[in-house]
């Protein structure tokens, strides 16, 4: 079945393929494709593999994914790499992007590409962690080192007797007189200005 199979893929290619003047099209259920063997993307892949990759993903006539044939990125070249991993001294088509001609576009294209955000690589996390800790460690043993030789007031508040209590109109302060009760204010019509208003 393998050898059979081979040979349908390669059937196309071979050089003893008679040349027929009609087209002849089989019943739904006599016609055979050529499916692609699924292969792993990786860096090791050379332009030949990625190529004849290629080729076994947009040469079918299943339209699997249901996305126009359009060849599956991870099985051909286009590897699902960050741009920003890709080496920028290399010779490539469109230096900016660090992409070749006819490089087939990623569908994650928009998260892959060298404008999206750039991932952090500088630290790791547990590393970030350490050196966190390092600063909260330092600045909590200078405060420390602070406090301890942090020289004390050379005098002391003053005092006085009560606390000035009565002075500053504690509750035992006197208080102020209150002002009696004036009626004339409380008048019809208003205060006594306008009361004195209306009578001239």
């Amino acid at each position: 079945m393998a050898s059979l199979r081979s040979a349908v893929r390669l059937a196309p290619r071979a050089q003893f393929v008679r040349p027929t003047n009609t087209s002849r099209t089989l019943p739904l259920a006599q016609r055979s494709y050529a499916t692609a063997r699924q292969r792993p993307a990786d860096d090791g892949k050379t332009s030949n593999e990625a190529e004849q990759g290629s080729e076994d993903m947009s040469g079918g006539m299943e339209d699997i994914n249901m996305n126009g044939n359009y060849p599956d990125p991870n099985l051909t070249s286009a590897l699902p790499v960050k741009r920003q991993f890709r080496d920028p001294y290399a010779d490539w088509w469109d230096p900016q992007e660090r992409r070749n001609y006819g490089e087939t576009v990623h569908e994650d294209n928009d998260i892959l590409g060298i404008f999206s955000p750039e991932e952090y690589t500088h630290f790791t996390p547990g590393w970030g962690a350490v050196l966190i800790g390092c600063f909260v460690a330092t600045f909590s043993g200078l405060c420390f080192t602070v406090a301890q030789f942090y020289p004390d007031r050379a005098s002391i508040p003053r005092t006085f007797p009560d606390g000035l209590e009565k002075e500053l109109g504690g509750p035992l302060s006197p208080r102020a007189p209150i002002a009696p009760f004036d009626s004339a204010s409380f008048v019809e019509g208003g205060s006594r200005s306008s009361k004195a208003q209306q009578a001239m």
